[in-house]
């Protein structure tokens, strides 16, 4: 079985957590750019982090025979500070990257007139230079937050195809699915959604245009959610066709139109040490 984590926060993680990641099946994941908890007060500290994204967090990954892309964007929450508003102007330098294969996180958390600028110019930068999207919908009014967030791709142009809206649930899922937007769902111990959840919607809507990932970060999460989603995805009669589907096509495909996923090094049958891995292994 083999794992592409479509939205996971690396740089908050140990090198124990890649290695468990791998044992469970993981071989590919995508750190989008986030709120790293402390604010920031300088654009010059994002310069820092997505240097970091672009260059020591794949060298850590691919020690543990995970291959790293990332996303990069100024995220919704900081991008109410006005002092941090150059950052909008130093992101094509990194939107060129070859391993940046979305503009992301973008999206909502106040909905406030800042973040509805921030999130129509990322858009637009989106276009500009031909990547993907990936949105974060609010925890606060997130189904206010995920209707405005269709109202702006609209207005934006960008095919919804090009768009993948995260964070979603139950009272989301609908709007999204109906828009033609990718829908993306992150998995927690204790908030956002859980594997029983998950199953009864992908039962509810299929596996076409669904993403699971683990959104870990420095918060209470686990990185090896998407294989919780997977083993429970077979126990409740799902094919491994289907798994296969949810857990590495989908996210392969969105992130592919990018024209820069370099999957060629995400083998599935050798674990980092180079030694035989069995399908299905036990976690630990």
């Amino acid at each position: 079985m083999r794992i592409f984590d479509p939205h996971i926060h690396m740089t908050s993680r140990t090198t124990d957590d890649y290695e468990r990641m791998y044992q469970a099946g993981v071989r590919a994941v995508v750190e989008p750019a986030f709120w790293l908890g402390q604010p920031r007060t300088s654009p010059g500290t994002f310069a820092d982090y997505f240097d970091g994204l672009l260059g020591w967090e794949p060298y850590r990954a691919a020690q543990f025979g995970i291959v790293h892309h990332c996303a990069i964007a100024l995220n919704p929450k900081e991008a109410n500070d006005p002092r941090l508003r150059p950052v909008l102007d130093l992101l094509p330098r990194y939107l060129a990257k070859d391993h940046v294969v979305a503009v992301g996180e973008v999206g909502y958390d106040d909905i406030t007139p800042a973040e509805d600028e921030a999130l129509t110019r990322q858009l637009a930068l989106a276009i500009e230079h031909d990547l993907p999207v990936l949105v974060h919908t609010p925890h606060r009014d997130k189904a206010v937050g995920t209707r405005r967030t269709l109202d702006v791709v609209r207005e934006s142009g960008l095919p919804p195809e090009r768009v993948l809206v995260d964070h979603l649930n139950e009272m989301t899922v609908g709007m999204v699915a109906d828009s033609g937007c990718w829908m993306g769902f992150s998995v927690y111990p204790d908030t956002k959604m859980d594997e029983d959840r998950m199953i009864t919607i992908l039962k509810e809507y299929g596996p076409a245009r669904i993403l699971v990932n683990s959104a870990a970060d420095w918060g209470r999460s686990d990185p090896l959610k998407t294989r919780a989603v997977a083993d429970a995805m077979l126990a409740s009669g799902f094919s491994e066709a289907e798994v296969e589907t949810v857990l590495w096509d989908n996210p392969a495909a969105f992130y592919g139109q990018s024209g820069r996923l370099d999957l060629s090094e995400a083998t599935a049958g050798e674990d980092y040490a180079g030694n035989s891995v069995l399908r299905g292994a036990p976690r630990d």
